[in-house]
């Protein structure tokens, strides 16, 4: 069942959420109000309760720097475990009279969302979830997605291979075989897509692909079908209960990998890692960044100063790091509370839709890496960030990640150490 929540996070200078804030002079002005979906419970819980976190981290912060223009931001938020809830939480965002809504970590919540808040006019700031969204979703001119696509984790995730791993193991890429396994819904298939269709562009060898359905998939089975195949690269695109039973079976199987390469919502999630110990270690992955993985030195000096900020006052409130999702949701609502809403003539949808598409930042001005330029709508890459960040990690020891790639980002040399032989 879906919770609404009004989301009042208590500041050093001040300890409650009210209609209306004392402004200039002592004359009141009123918040504004931003709604907030992600799935809090169910499958997807762990990440969207960390991306959920960021966006209150933002909301947080803008406040405490007197908010957009001495308004404060307001945030509703709602638990929308799966896709049949979005719609409906979206529909109670606007009947209570809210405008724009952030979202959503899960690309099955994002599609049914965004296309909701473009039928009855409302403005979604996409903060996470990277699958393909619906034609109805109104993409450039409602609709914002502010992290990389799944298309571009896939691309991504071959150019490193192509262009760096290949390299390393003294192999000319051309000589590899690859091959992708994807859980078949819109986000497994839109990162699935991604890669195969880049490695069409480079003309790179694909030996299968094998798509899944991850609440009734063997594991055992499917690690066959793709030793089967006998590819040297195997790129996965995976929740996180099936990836790891999926790197679970590949162990068992000997299956002789030169390299193990996944994405969001799974390989590169703290529980991957910390779950599978020594079985994770040597895997890559294609995905944002989290707070200490990445290389501030390749940060605008703002966004580098912001990101230690951030992180110290997400480390003080959760006691850890903030991990990829929550620097992403971080990221995308500060985004929006700074470099968007104060440049809207109003807060009405069509004006912040149009500072939206107005906003210009290079890469690096975001703590997450990312710059702030969407795609003119009827463009291939309407409403898409087009400056958004991806790196590559790898899993050097149990539990501990590094970002490998790009330079700019990264903090350790590849290790290797634990690919399947």
């Amino acid at each position: 069942m879906k919770k609404l929540l009004i989301v009042c996070v208590a500041l050093a200078s001040a300890t409650a959420c009210v209609a209306c804030t004392p402004g200039p002079g002592g004359a009141s002005v009123s918040p504004i109000k931003v709604g907030a979906i992600y799935p809090l419970t169910g499958a997807q819980g762990e990440g969207g309760i960390d991306e959920h976190r960021g966006v209150l981290l933002a909301e947080q912060l803008v406040n405490a720097d007197g908010g957009v223009k001495g308004r404060p931001i307001q945030i509703t938020s709602i638990d929308v475990a799966g896709s049949d809830a979005a719609a409906s939480a979206v529909d109670e965002l606007h009947t209570s009279g809210i405008q724009m809504v952030l979202g959503s970590y899960g690309s099955t919540i994002s599609g049914p969302a965004s296309s909701e808040t473009a039928a009855i006019g409302m403005v979604f700031w996409e903060t996470g979830a990277v699958g393909m969204l619906p034609m109805s979703s109104d993409m450039g001119s409602l609709t914002f997605r502010v992290p990389p696509t799944g298309g571009t984790l896939g691309r991504s995730a071959i150019d490193f291979m192509d262009q760096v791993l290949a390299p390393e193991l003294h192999r000319d890429p051309k000589t590899l075989t690859f091959a992708v396994a994807n859980v078949n819904d819109v986000y497994g298939t839109t990162v699935a897509d991604g890669a195969i269709d880049e490695l069409k562009t480079l003309g790179l060898h694909l030996a299968g692909q094998f798509p899944y359905d991850f609440t009734s998939f063997d594991p055992a089975h499917l690690a066959r079908r793709i030793a089967a195949a006998k590819p040297d690269v195997l790129f996965v695109s995976a929740y996180l209960k099936d990836g790891m039973a999926l790197r679970r079976a590949l162990v068992a199987q000997h299956v002789p990998l030169l390299a193990n390469i996944g994405t969001s919502s799974s390989y590169c999630m703290p529980a991957f890692g910390r779950t599978l110990g020594a079985k994770a270690v040597g895997v890559f992955a294609s995905d944002k960044p989290d707070a200490t993985a990445l290389n501030p030195d390749g940060l605008q000096p703002a966004a580098a100063a912001l990101l230690t900020r951030a992180n110290t006052a997400y480390r003080e409130r959760y006691g850890h790091d903030m991990s990829a999702p929550a620097l992403a949701g971080f990221s995308a609502a500060w985004a929006l509370f700074t470099d968007v809403l104060p440049r809207a003539k109003s807060m009405s949808p069509t004006d912040v839709a149009a500072a939206a598409r107005a906003a210009e930042l290079p890469k690096g001005s975001l703590p997450n890496g990312s710059g702030l330029k969407f795609g003119a709508p009827g463009t291939p890459g309407a409403g898409d960030d087009l400056l958004a960040a991806s790196v590559v990690w790898e899993w050097v020891a149990p539990g501990v990640a590094k970002v490998v790639w790009p330079t700019a980002y990264a903090t350790s040399a590849i290790q290797r150490v634990g690919a399947l032989r």
